[in-house]
């Protein structure tokens, strides 16, 4: 089991940046790709970026075409942390965001391709 908790949502301008924060406990957290998804309201959840595991070589990331260049997705091993730094944001990206872990090699880009999942925090971007 992992347990997963995401943190850091708020109400921002647009134009402002806003740093999520999710962490991972129950097994060992470089063993974890982990994701970040999003659902806005009468929407269906959707990608925004994902990381790979690090307990193996070459650190990759991916990321949804409607963020890239504005957010960036890191992962701290030692605080068992992963992170969505959102720079520039725009009133179309106000969702409840997911943080989840997956066991399995490689990235995942659908929510079927993760096997935890947190509660979500609160993202609103409005003027």
């Amino acid at each position: 089991q992992v347990q997963v908790v995401e943190s850091g949502g708020g109400v921002v301008q647009p134009g402002d940046s806003l740093r999520l924060s999710c962490t991972a406990s129950g097994r060992a957290f470089t063993s974890n790709a982990m994701g970040w998804f999003r659902q806005a309201p009468g929407k269906e959840r959707e990608f925004v970026a994902a990381i790979s595991r690090s307990d193996l070589t070459g650190l990759s990331t991916y990321y949804a075409d409607s963020v890239k260049g504005r957010f960036i997705i890191s992962r701290d091993n030692i605080k068992n942390t992963v992170y969505l730094q959102m720079h520039s944001l725009k009133p179309e990206d106000t969702a409840v965001y997911y943080c989840a872990a997956r066991t399995d090699f490689g990235l995942g880009l659908t929510s079927g391709q993760y096997d935890y999942w947190g509660q979500g925090t609160q993202v609103t971007v409005s003027s």
